[in-house]
């Protein structure tokens, strides 16, 4: 049994994303906790692109009614990708993360909970961080970027969300599993925003609700008013925005335990205190998810290695001191136009291509 649960972890691997193995094989024992041998089998057999049930059943040497039962009820526990409509779907394989965790968000407990936390952290070392693109990037929060900057329209929430024709609204997996764990946050549940076909699938498989545009900014408004940091999708027509804390958010928590976070995020700005203004409240320094303020003389001053440009310091200031400023054009970061895009450039990356 280990041997296929092995490889299914190398399967994964090959992904963009990858599914590094560790020395303890804690990832072999998350994959053994979501799979049976008969999902881990086919799963071997699936590619990274929608196919139909009759094209797999041919490359499985398999009877196609059959399969696609169990595809179907593999799609609706999160472990693989459905798309179309339900009388004709095709299926594809899915990354760890970012897909397969988060698609789990109704099947979590405290036993897989406990062994993910304890792979992520190895995972964004040997994966997330080693190469050069990553799955998320990070974009102002909403009413921090003055209008001289010309922001575009890919680093403006707003303008995410209000193109979209389906959104689905869901709990954040990252709240939610510390909540489980009896280590709760005071920031909103209800944030994360997924886009397109992947808003469809959540909502077929009851992980989130159907909203307009209009609740959806009403959402990206309460969390700006939180302070929560939005990492979209890296593309400029991302599937998705998260709505991250540096408490249990994992990006962010192994992102904070960096020297230099701010070498290891995808995002265009960084805030600059201006000293005649500030007052010295330490309003920023509680706000930032980074620990990027600090206080010198009763003066905020900001570490630009740990700043990711995420603007959350700005709204608090009660002077006005805080403000965000564009990178200079030889460090500005131009995100791929989709997905495909993306997983296209960190497959290259990896060498997987």
């Amino acid at each position: 049994m280990g041997d296929l649960y092995k490889k299914l972890a190398l399967h994964l691997d090959k992904m963009p994303a990858g599914f590094p193995a560790t020395g303890s094989g804690v990832e072999v024992k998350i994959l053994e906790r979501l799979f049976t041998q008969e999902e881990a089998a086919i799963v071997l057999g699936l590619n990274m692109w929608p196919e139909t049930v009759q094209v797999i059943a041919e490359r499985l040497s398999t009877d196609p009614d059959r399969l696609g039962n169990t595809l179907m009820e593999m799609s609706k526990k999160g472990l693989i990708f459905r798309a179309g409509k339900d009388d004709s779907p095709s299926y594809m394989a899915i990354q760890f993360v970012i897909g397969i965790w988060e698609f789990n968000l109704n099947r979590l407990n405290t036993d897989l909970i406990k062994d993910v936390n304890e792979y992520l952290p190895q995972y964004m070392k040997k994966s997330w961080l080693k190469y050069k693109t990553k799955q998320l990037r990070v974009i102002p929060v909403s009413k921090t970027v003055t209008v001289d900057l010309a922001t575009m329209p890919y680093e403006t929430a707003e303008e995410i969300i209000s193109k979209q024709k389906k959104i689905v609204v869901s709990d954040c997996i990252c709240r939610k599993e510390h909540e489980m764990v009896g280590q709760p946050c005071d920031y909103p549940m209800e944030v994360c925003l997924t886009f397109g076909t992947g808003a469809y699938y959540y909502e077929g498989n009851g992980l989130g609700r159907s909203i307009d545009v209009e609740e959806a900014l009403g959402i990206l408004e309460k969390g700006r008013r939180a302070g929560l940091v939005l990492q979209p999708g890296n593309a400029k027509d991302p599937g998705n925005i998260c709505m991250c804390c540096g408490c249990c958010c994992q990006v962010l928590g192994n992102l904070k335990k960096l020297a230099q976070p701010a070498k290891a995020v995808h995002s265009n700005y960084f805030a600059l205190v201006d000293a005649d203004e500030c007052v010295g409240c330490e309003a920023c320094m509680d706000r930032c998810h980074m620990d990027a303020i600090a206080m010198d003389d009763a003066v905020a001053k900001v570490n630009f290695d740990r700043c990711i440009g995420c603007g959350v310091c700005v709204p608090v200031c009660p002077s006005g001191a805080i403000a965000l400023v564009k990178k200079q054009e030889t460090d500005q970061y131009d995100p791929p136009a989709n997905t495909f895009e993306t997983y296209l450039t960190m497959a290259q990356e990896r060498g997987n291509i």
